[in-house]
């Protein structure tokens, strides 16, 4: 089976990895001076880890090669700081050094946490992120924003660093539940609205096959997705400049994740808030009512959520603004003018906000 090389660019130059049954380029990506590795993953991926560590000491190198398993806890609960000192902590009694490295194999909150300890320990090691969700994938393990959640909100505690490859084995995600793989697919149509609209047009033609991870369309979908995102991280690493689009429908999204304690989906969250970042783009005057509707008929056509509470307004504004995005206590918005045409709103009026809110309510 053929393999798609995706590059993103820049200082930290690495290449995202796309195929079926790749999982022995784990091993050859890690630097040959490498001679510890710890793989951290979820509790239900321990036999799968234990597999990938087989694979890693059959591929020593130059030389023997020590490999760990940290297992952290599932979802957003393991992107804790205490999570992460626990992984600090087995690599300290193992006697990690600056040539040594993490591998994150999970899903989003996995590859942050990993990402987040790699940048941490020593004040740097390598990373190779292997994302078995179709969330990490696309999102998370691209783009070296790595970070643990607090008490306060969602990542305000992280680093930038970027990895050495990332190994997007799609076989991986063949586990998937369906709701998991569509979930997880709300980045990509994030993609479709704010990049790349073909994504839209393989969602439109056949929603089933969409999310079909075995199918040509999911993989030419997640692909023009990874692309998008390794293009405008080769532009701005650090979130000066473009890289903020990659925001789409994250400001209110988060603010739900928060307020459900992470118990909802990353994607489903993301869900409810494109749709309320198209409506404030549509009540704003920039995006006209066809692109906002093409909005909700795409999200329900996966069967992802469109609505949220009614009566939570007041503790959601609360949180965005406490959001990492704000600028000196403004609120900032990525909206559309136009489908594939993002630009930011600042500071807008709480009423718009609130008009917004309406329009996703339930």
């Amino acid at each position: 089976m053929s393999t798609t090389t995706i590059s993103v660019t820049g200082q930290d130059a690495y290449d995202i990895t796309v195929g079926r049954d790749i999982l022995d380029r784990v091993s050859q990506a890690l630097a040959p001076s490498v001679r510890k590795v710890l793989v951290v993953h979820p509790p239900t991926l321990a036999e799968r880890a234990a597999r990938l560590r087989e694979r890693l000491l059959a591929d020593t190198g130059d030389g023997p090669r020590e490999v760990l398993l940290a297992e952290i806890p599932d979802a957003e609960q393991g992107k804790r700081i205490e999570v992460a000192a626990f992984c600090w902590q087995v690599m300290g009694q193992a006697d990690f050094t600056r040539t040594d490295a993490v591998v994150g194999y999970g899903g989003g909150a996995v590859t942050d946490l990993a990402g987040f300890v790699a940048a941490t320990w020593l004040r740097g090691v390598q990373v190779v992120q292997v994302p078995t969700t179709v969330l990490g994938l696309v999102d998370a393990a691209v783009g070296g924003k790595t970070g643990v959640n607090t008490a306060e909100g969602k990542n305000l505690v992280g680093a930038f660093w970027a990895p050495r490859a990332v190994i997007g084995d799609l076989d991986e995600l063949a586990s998937l539940s369906p709701n998991e793989a569509t979930a997880g697919f709300a980045e990509v149509v994030k993609a479709g609205f704010i990049w790349a609209p073909e994504i839209l047009d393989i969602i439109e033609a056949d929603p089933a096959r969409a999310v079909d991870t075995t199918t040509d369309e999911f993989r030419r979908a997640v692909e023009l997705a990874i692309d998008m995102k390794a293009k405008v991280v080769s532009s701005d690493f650090r979130e000066a400049g473009q890289r903020e689009i990659l925001n789409y429908g994250h400001t209110l999204g988060h603010a739900i994740e928060h307020a459900e304690r992470y118990r909802w989906r990353h994607g489903a969250a993301i869900s409810v808030g494109m749709l309320y970042a198209a409506e404030l783009s549509r009540l704003a005057g920039r995006l006209s009512d066809a692109a906002a509707e093409r909005h909700r008929t795409v999200l329900e056509s996966l069967g992802l959520p469109t609505s949220y509470r009614a009566g939570a307004w007041q503790q959601l504004l609360a949180t965005m603004q406490r959001d990492k995005k704000a600028r000196g206590g403004m609120l900032r918005f990525i909206v559309l003018d136009d489908i594939a045409k993002p630009t930011v709103l600042q500071a807008p009026d709480e009423s718009l906000l609130f008009a917004a809110y309406q329009e996703v309510a339930e």
